[in-house]
């Protein structure tokens, strides 16, 4: 077979690691085994998302609603915009592959930042574009740097704000600037996966309707806990969002999950309290760093990446202790681990496990 001349040198990317797998490898019991890998909810989801799931249950058999009519009503009204402002992915990393189906070929270019989420550059290898990779300033994003990379062949600039894996937040003035200043013909994806888990988001509804160029991006894996579901959704001009359900796989959005969501959207209860745990977590491991000497980037979202020295290592020694974690190698940080944020004793058992090791 001929395959695509892409693959040859496509990088694979790699996820966090199951419980499952982990407690097989290494022969430990599975109850005691903790993930702190893929900033997951450590709430599970909503108790509303698990009780509609299981009523959808016993109509698995049919086809799922491809339109997701229910979902993008609900949505749409709790977001203040027009149903045809918004698409919905398998995740949003399925939104990510549209836009790279509807503008990057041969002969184009991203334009990412240093330590940005790793699937960017993939998609764009896989489309046979470039990536134009902008040095990180302070492991975030140096977003007029950014902007001064572009080039006539530029079809997308990638924005993850917060980013992930770094945790870090772009400044409200930084990001107007970008949005005020791209070429009409570029693209600018912001990626808001943990866009809930701030206290003053930059909101750029109100300009989603003016700025054919701007796609937000959100998801229902991180604060509402679905991410076994994957279901992720791009609010966008109606003309753009057009353009992306061409591209779209019918059906992509299964019936459970769109049952889940809209369940979850009306759980206010179970989001404050998921965002009131983060933020304790969060201060939790920043003062017991600060108290260990540890190096960490002050994180706005639900994970923190801790300069440990050896990352692989660490990363293998608290395996063996039950604890999974990320290492960082593959994002350019061999010294890093991120840790997502657990309840308060997942976070206990972390940090002592951390602390024996040093």
């Amino acid at each position: 077979m001929q395959l695509n001349p892409q693959l040859a040198d496509l990088p694979v990317y790699h996820p966090g690691r199951p419980l499952e797998e982990v407690a097989r490898e290494l022969d430990l019991p599975l109850g005691e085994l903790i993930k702190l890998a893929s900033n997951e909810n450590p709430l599970g989801p909503s108790p509303k998302a698990i009780k509609a799931m299981q009523e959808t249950a016993s109509k698995i058999h049919l086809y799922p609603d491809g339109n997701a009519f229910y979902i993008r009503n609900r949505l749409a009204n709790k977001l203040e915009v027009e149903t045809d402002n918004l698409i919905f992915g398998n995740g949003s990393n399925e939104i990510i592959e549209f836009v790279a189906h509807a503008l990057l070929g041969p002969d184009t270019n991203i334009v990412v930042s240093q330590y940005c989420f790793a699937i960017y550059p993939i998609v764009a290898h896989l489309a046979g574009a470039g990536c134009i990779i902008v040095p990180a300033k302070d492991h975030g994003h140096n977003l007029p740097a950014m902007l001064e990379a572009i080039t006539p062949d530029t079809r997308i600039v990638f924005v993850a704000n917060p980013n992930n894996p770094t945790g870090t937040l772009a400044s409200k003035n930084e990001v107007m600037n970008l949005i005020e200043n791209l070429p009409d013909q570029v693209l600018l994806v912001m990626d808001e996966a943990y866009f809930e888990f701030l206290d003053d988001p930059v909101n750029m509804l109100p300009l989603i309707n003016t700025k054919p160029n701007l796609l937000l991006m959100r998801t229902f894996s991180k604060i509402y806990g679905l991410a076994g579901l994957r279901v992720g959704y791009g609010i966008g001009h109606p003309d753009f969002i057009a353009a992306l359900e061409k591209v779209r796989q019918p059906f992509n959005l299964n019936a459970m999950a769109q049952a889940a969501a809209l369940a979850a959207l009306d759980d206010d209860e179970h989001l404050q309290q998921t965002r009131k745990i983060n933020k304790a977590g969060l201060k939790f491991f920043e003062s017991a760093f600060e108290s260990l000497g540890i190096n960490y980037v002050r994180s706005h979202a639900n994970f923190i990446l801790a300069k440990v020295g050896n990352g692989q290592q660490t990363f293998l020694d608290l395996q063996k202790k039950g604890i999974i974690t990320r290492p960082m190698v593959g994002y350019q940080l061999p010294e890093w681990i991120r840790i997502s944020i657990g309840t308060t004793e997942q976070n206990d058992r972390c940090l002592n496990a951390l602390t024996e090791l040093r």
